[in-house]
């Protein structure tokens, strides 16, 4: 998650001053990742610095402002098009997996089904959640939610192929 662009678009849609912004993203995520307003104000100091933002001056209770520049626009634009990558390979759990494989641990089939028992109470608890979005009339993040969904039904599955191995 890039807190630099996520910035730059709040910027883009109007000017804005750092707890604007704070709140401004919390709204966004649906409050789903805290924002610390330090990250704000760090990042502000960067963007004005790489000339991505500029400060045409305060506002009528003397907070400053920021607008998108130019260069701003190209960069968040550049972020937009390009892939997000992901890491399919790396997975804490076959890591521990793997060294308890490695230590010929006798208690894997354990392991397996603790994973599985949290993965089913995500899954509870993003159901519940996207019943939420579903009656606020959130799209956006519930889309977030049925992904979220769709990748844990997959990992429960592929915890039963371990399983069965």
């Amino acid at each position: 998650m890039s807190v630099k662009h996520s910035l730059l678009a709040l910027i883009y849609e109007k000017p804005r001053h750092g707890y604007e912004l704070k709140t401004g993203f919390e709204d966004l995520v649906e409050s789903m990742w805290p924002l610390n307003a330090g990250q704000v104000y760090t990042t502000l100091d960067r963007l004005e610095r790489d000339e991505l933002v500029a400060s045409p001056g305060h506002d009528k209770k003397d907070r400053k402002l920021y607008t998108i520049t130019d260069q701003g626009k190209e960069e968040l634009w550049s972020w937009l098009k390009q892939p997000v990558s992901r890491s399919l390979l790396k997975d804490e759990f076959y890591f521990k997996y793997l060294c308890a494989s490695h230590i010929d641990y006798e208690d894997k089939a354990h392991m397996i089904q603790m994973q599985k028992q949290t993965m089913v109470k995500d899954v509870l608890h993003l159901t519940h959640l996207k019943k939420e979005m579903n009656q606020s009339g959130n799209q956006t993040m519930k889309m977030l939610v049925e992904g979220a969904l769709l990748h844990l039904e997959a990992d429960i599955k592929w915890l039963d192929m371990i399983a069965g191995k």
